[in-house]
This record gives C-alpha cells, sequence and structure tokens, in this order.
C-alpha cells in the first residue's frame, strides 16, 4: 500500500545519539526535520546500556545510557522535529528520495539533504569462522547486553568472552554482578582493544584474566556449549602449535569488532572508504554524493557516544545549509592522508576556503609519548601532543588552513 509522498528540508535516518544530535542541530537553526527510525523506541544502542559514562564530555556530567538518551530526545522534540518510528528505510537514491516502509504501508520522501545515522552492527562467529561445533550458548556481546539489560534473563553460568572490546569488557563486569562466573577475557592483540578505564574498572576490580595475543581455536559441545579450545598467537596472527589449552564454560562471547551499517549508502552510490567502512567525507560531513551526509558509528566507530554526538551535531548544522542554500556543492577540495604510525583519519579531505578543520585520528598501535601532526607541503599546520596514544582511543585536534593548496597527511612522530 502507498501512502504517497512529502518534501523535507532534511531527513535522518538512525535514532541513536548520532541522530539524535543530528536531527536537533538541524531543527534548532530553522530545517524542516524528519527523523526516522527503524526501532519502536529512540535512542538506539543507548537503551540497553544501564552503566554510567555517558555525558560527561557533552552534558558535563556522568548519566546512564536511557539518559544520556533522554536529553537528545528531549531536544529533538522541543526543536519539532517530526519523527517516525517503526520505520525502515529501503532504499535511498542519490537524488535524495527515500523509500519508507512501516506498518506494509510504502512512502515516498525527497529530501534536500539526507544524514546516515545508521550505526553499526556486531561481527558474528560466521565472520571470524572458528571451528567447532554449533552449541547453544554463543554470543555477540551485544546481544547478550540486551538479554541481560533489556529481557532480564539469566544466559549461563559461566562465560569465556572472546575480544577485550568496550561492550565485552562491561559485559564481563555485568555478568560478574549478575552472579555468573567470568573464567576469562581472552585477545588475539598483544595489547586490549577496549579502553583503559573499561580494563581498570571491568577486569582488574574483578580480578578477571586477560590473556593477550590468545584466540579461541575450537568451540565443543553439543547442544550447550561445554568448552572452548584457546591458544596461543604469535606476532604473525598464526596460532603456535602445543600452546592449546582448554577453558569449560556453558557461554561464550564474541567482543570481535564492529562493522558500520552502509548497505544503504551503497545504495546510494556513496563512496566507502576501505579502512574505517564508512563513507569517505569532507570537512562538512558531507560523502562524495551531494546532498548526502555521514555521521557517528556508521561514518567510523565511536569509543565515546559523546562524540559520536557531537559529530552528529556538526553534520546537523552543515545539512541545514545545504538543503537552505538549494544544494550549493563543494568548493576545490584537498585530501587528508594516514602518515606513519595512523590507521585513518577522518574528514578525508578539506576545502580549501575552510579556515580550520577537525581532525578525527586514530593510531595503528599503542604507543608512549609521541604528537599527531598535520602536514602539507612540508609546513605543519597542526598538532596534538600525547603523553600515549591508543588505537581504542579516538583523538581529534584542530588544524588551521591559511594557505592550504596541497594535500595534507597527519603522522605520528
Amino acid at each position: 500500500m502507498h501512502r504517497g509522498s512529502r518534501e523535507v528540508d532534511v531527513a535522518v535516518i538512525g535514532g541513536g545519539p548520532a541522530g539524535l544530535a543530528a536531527a536537533a542541530a538541524a531543527a534548532q537553526v530553522g530545517a524542516d526535520v524528519l527523523l526516522i527510525d527503524r526501532n519502536p523506541q529512540l535512542g538506539g544502542i543507548l537503551n540497553q546500556c544501564i552503566h554510567d559514562g555517558f555525558g560527561l564530555h557533552a552534558f558535563g556530567e556522568v548519566l546512564t545510557g536511557p539518559e544520556f538518551a533522554d536529553r537528545y530526545i528531549r531536544q529533538v522534540k522541543q526543536a519539532g522535529v517530526r519523527i517516525q518510528q517503526q520505520t525502515l528505510v529501503t532504499q535511498l537514491s542519490p537524488e535524495g528520495e527515500l523509500i519508507c516502509t512501516r506498518s506494509g504501508c510504502r512512502e515516498r520522501v525527497h529530501a534536500h539533504a539526507t544524514i546516515l545515522a545508521m550505526g553499526c552492527r556486531e561481527r558474528t562467529r560466521g565472520m571470524i569462522r572458528i571451528p567447532g561445533t554449533r552449541p547453544a550458548g554463543v554470543y555477540t556481546a551485544g546481544t547478550a547486553q540486551w538479554l541481560t539489560n533489556i529481557a532480564n534473563l539469566r544466559i549461563g553460568r559461566r562465560v569465556v568472552i572472546l575480544g577485550s572490546g568496550d561492550i565485552g569488557l562491561i559485559m564481563a563486569r555485568r555478568l560478574t554482578w549478575e552472579g555468573m562466573d567470568v573464567a576469562a577475557v581472552i585477545e588475539k592483540l598483544p595489547y586490549p582493544s577496549g579502553l583503559p578505564r573499561n580494563i581498570n574498572q571491568c577486569l582488574l576490580d574483578y580480578e578477571i584474566p586477560l590473556y593477550l595475543s590468545h584466540s579461541v581455536t575450537c568451540i565443543h559441545g553439543k547442544h550447550r556449549l561445554e568448552r572452548v579450545t584457546v591458544s596461543k598467537f604469535d606476532n604473525q596472527g598464526k596460532a603456535i602449535p602445543g600452546s592449546e589449552f582448554e577453558l569449560a564454560c556453558d557461554t561464550l562471547l564474541l567482543s570481535v569488532g564492529l562493522i558500520p551499517e552502509n548497505e544503504l549508502s551503497r545504495h546510494a552510490g556513496v563512496s566507502l572508504d576501505g579502512t574505517t567502512c564508512g563513507a569517505s567525507v569532507g570537512d562538512s560531513y558531507m560523502t562524495d554524493v551531494p546532498g548526502i551526509f555521514s555521521c557517528g558509528n556508521v561514518l567510523h566507530i565511536h569509543d565515546l557516544a559523546d562524540w559520536a554526538a557531537e559529530e552528529g551535531g556538526r553534520a546537523g548544522l552543515a545539512a541545514a545549509r545545504y538543503a537552505e542554500s538549494g544544494g550549493e556543492p563543494e568548493s576545490k577540495c584537498v585530501s587528508i592522508q594516514a602518515g606513519e604510525g595512523v590507521r585513518y583519519v577522518v574528514p578525508q579531505r578539506v576545502r580549501c576556503s575552510e579556515d580550520r578543520v577537525l581532525l578525527s585520528v586514530r593510531v595503528t598501535a599503542p604507543r608512549g609519548e609521541t604528537a599527531l601532526r598535520a602536514v602539507s607541503n612540508g609546513k605543519t599546520l597542526g598538532s596534538l601532543c600525547l603523553k600515549k596514544a591508543h588505537p581504542a582511543t579516538m583523538e581529534q585536534f584542530t588544524v588551521g588552513l591559511e594557505g592550504l593548496a596541497s594535500d595534507m597527511e597527519v603522522r605520528c612522530e
């Protein structure tokens, strides 16, 4: 069934922290904004994050996930954003036409600017190809978090967690509180992949063992998980023969990475960055398809929801300006490259007409005292000195662009 069509200044796809902040920011400067979310409740993953640690950067106080979401939901409603929940965007054209489906009905929405804020999904067992049987008791960490915090279900008695990502670390503490025995956290890298504060608060405070340079190499169990085989890995990422040992458990949590949800982006012809798996964007967060913007975890994975929301706010303002101007194209741009010791930089390009740009950067490996330096044609445009740097922590700094005419490189020194 078709409901017809409507036209808006800005359409925001996704009601998580980035989408909420983007919608509020665009509406607050006068844009007619439609926020579309597939869930019955706004907030995205925040609703199942009942631990605190949110809001310190955005609001100057420590909040739980639902409290953090509520702040932005209030802003969205006060700004007059039109909200359409339990709605799936099934198509997005390069011209900004969205096909939305809700309760079996289809509707066309034409947006002068579209903001992609669909978030990310977890990597599964199938993606990392752990051999063995296929018993019950194997979950992604986010699924286990939903079952524990929202469905109020006990998922097992003795758990092993593969991967030291932040959700897995937080669940190690959460399941300990629930009376489960967390046997170990297993990490294939030679260093933890979660934030240092979560290593301290979720593992060290509860004396939960952390095995670095190890991974689960086999799953055992007929109907329910019974045990896992763990092997040590060398510097080339290969299992060391004879290093295997077994851990008895009835539950395995996978915290092995997140993937930006960019199916719609591909449909619209948006170019994706091979490192971030998100869109390649300019300093206004506009993709290479005019009028389509990207922000939050669909653009690159953030370690803090505060950063995702603040990025969403900047993208919302840029999209509102674009819609108001009638689709003014980007001026001449230069590219921003990741140099020595840097995994990626967002944005990937910047307009020569801009005075300054905020860069989001991740390093490739843990480092001691270092400096992130932005250089163009032998000239330093800006730098950030760090006592230590870690891939789990996204670093941000602003660089001046006066006289910029050639490509920029960001590197560790």
